[in-house]
């Protein structure tokens, strides 16, 4: 940005932005620290602390970052299971592992997560969220909410009948508000409203609703000092798979978001660059006692659509949350829990996607079947879980297609050939007695080996030239090598000559590599089918003179 220059034009832009994400941003934070089973302001100090950081060292120019309700599942349970110090130490593990991921250059490999994996998992993060929201929403009287979704729902459904109709009342006068705001000005967010009007009717007509200060006291007006939290082996061993998934999730949101931004503004974003800054920002967000955090969609869009030029503006954003704690923290205690609720439900409702769900059903049944399963199992397990076997799945679906599309044909006639030049320069050569052509096709990987030896298992009388066309096969791995091995080695033994035509860069550096190049020959290798009927042709003739001489 600095090289580029910087104008005060420039800075007016960043400047009425970055106030108006810190605006946005107040409610949200607050409400998804909530959501999290975490102290309301915990939402506040992530967004200024890895908010600016990210903002600050991150590889985007329009990255928004802080909390989200991506990790609102995770948080929730590392805080149920191991206490807000657990989730201290696994958010500092997490920064660690984006960083060495960034200095890795593990950027764009993030990116290979299968997308019904991302789909389903959002989305069923967003029902557990939906379904949290229903107590406070209703104003249920709930003493103990069982953590796991299905515990959630019984217990619910059990106390409806202690719905308040002042909470619901509020709460639905909040929803409507969020949604038809933006009709009157887009200038200001419809959640702030919501939470303003909502404080006042509250406060003023003394409505028998609970607010923050009700159920968590007062929240702190400035920064915490700093902490280590303390960390011992132990826990180091238990937080190792919430730490991963923190990370993982936390960049696969953020690139997610920056790649969008990159499409609104037509620049490109860096992404290892990015993964180091999340790194930073989540390593320094604890020690404040803030949340993970990463980069935010929805904000990051705003940021955009608000006329922001350069990173300055998610500082701006940092600096403004920063200043409303400081100045109107204290007030926070007002806000009643069924605007928050409201405001939780409609980042429900759109993080859902569920109009992307509906596209995938209507995809090949293994990426529903991927979708599905990641979407249960985030609902109903644990989304760490859904994210290892959603991803597994999907490899194995991935293997079991590429396995489907390669194959291997025998040309038993020579005018079942085709030839590699468009442009002829000679007729299609007739295949000479002895010699047997067969066609690779796809990714010859462990997953299509078994076709290469079936299709060659049914030879009865070896042939004295077989000739093995690969212009189709582009990858090889090290279980199709050994396969390619054996079958040369065998032929070889059983005094079969090998030709290979059409063999591409990663497979021919694969065969050097492993000496099987030598074995063949390199005059074996022709660089096109006609050329290797007719080194056949040359290897059948000097065989012929060989054995007349004898």
């Amino acid at each position: 940005m600095l090289r580029d220059g910087y104008s005060s034009t420039a800075f007016s832009h960043d400047l009425l932005a970055g106030v108006l994400v810190g605006i946005i941003a107040l409610p949200l934070s607050i409400a998804l620290a909530i959501a999290s089973g975490a102290p309301p302001a915990a939402g506040v100090v992530t967004a200024v602390v890895a908010g600016g950081l990210i903002s600050l060292l991150g590889g985007s120019r329009y990255q928004v970052g802080g909390p989200t309700g991506a990790f609102v599942v995770l948080v929730y349970q590392i805080i149920h299971t191991h206490g807000l110090e657990g989730l201290a130490v696994a958010t500092l593990m997490a920064g660690v592992i984006l960083v060495l991921m960034g200095f890795a250059r593990l950027g764009n490999v993030i990116r290979f997560i299968p997308y019904p994996v991302t789909v389903g998992f959002t989305a069923g993060i967003a029902v557990i969220i939906f379904a949290a929201q229903i107590r406070d929403f209703l104003g249920l009287e709930v003493d103990a909410v069982p953590p796991e979704f299905m515990g959630k729902i019984v217990t619910f459904g059990r106390h409806l009948n202690s719905a308040s109709p002042s909470t619901v009342s509020l709460a639905l006068a909040s929803v409507l508000i969020i949604q038809f705001w933006p009709r009157v000005t887009r200038k200001i967010p419809g959640s702030l409203i919501a939470v303003v009007l909502g404080t006042l009717v509250v406060h003023f007509f003394r409505l028998p609703v609970e607010t923050i200060g009700s159920r968590y006291g007062s929240v702190a007006s400035s920064l915490p000092m700093p902490r280590i939290p303390h960390v011992d082996l132990v826990m180091i061993r238990e937080l190792v798979q919430p730490a991963t998934a923190i990370a993982l999730l936390a960049g696969i949101e953020s690139l997610l978001s920056a790649v969008i931004a990159d499409g609104m503004t037509g620049r490109r974003h860096d992404s290892n660059t990015e993964l180091i800054a999340l790194g930073v920002a989540n390593i320094v967000s604890p020690l404040f006692g803030g949340l993970p955090a990463t980069g935010a969609l929805a904000r990051t869009a705003t940021n955009i659509k608000a006329g922001a030029s350069s990173p300055v503006a998610g500082i701006v954003h940092a600096l403004t949350l920063l200043l409303i704690l400081l100045l109107f923290g204290k007030w926070a205690a007002l806000i009643p829990m069924p605007t928050l609720s409201a405001i939780l439900v409609i980042v429900a409702y759109h993080m859902g996607q569920w109009h992307l769900i509906r596209g995938i059903l209507r995809s090949p049944r293994s990426d529903v079947v991927v979708l599905v399963t990641a979407f249960l199992l985030t609902v109903l397990v644990d989304i760490t879980v859904a994210i290892e076997v959603g991803v597994v799945m999907a490899a194995l679906l991935f293997m079991r297609r590429m396995a489907e599309v390669s194959d291997v044909s025998f040309i038993s006639e020579s005018s079942d050939l085709e030839l590699d030049s468009v442009r002829l320069r000679r007729p299609i050569p007739v295949l000479p007695p002895g010699v047997e052509v067969y066609e690779l096709q796809g990714a010859f990987f462990f997953g299509a080996a078994d076709k290469f030896r079936d299709a060659l298992s049914v030879i009865r009388t070896r042939p004295q030239v077989l000739v093995l066309r690969m212009r189709g096969v582009a990858a090889i791995d090290s279980t199709g090598l050994r396969a390619l091995e054996d079958i040369v080695r065998t032929s070889l033994h059983e005094g079969t000559t090998v030709v290979i035509s059409g063999l591409q860069p990663q497979p021919r550096r694969t065969l050097e590599r492993n000496g099987l190049l030598e074995v063949i020959g390199v005059a074996n290798l022709c660089l096109d089918i006609d050329t290797a009927i007719e080194r056949a042709d040359a290897i059948l003739r000097s065989e012929e003179q060989a054995s007349s001489a004898v």
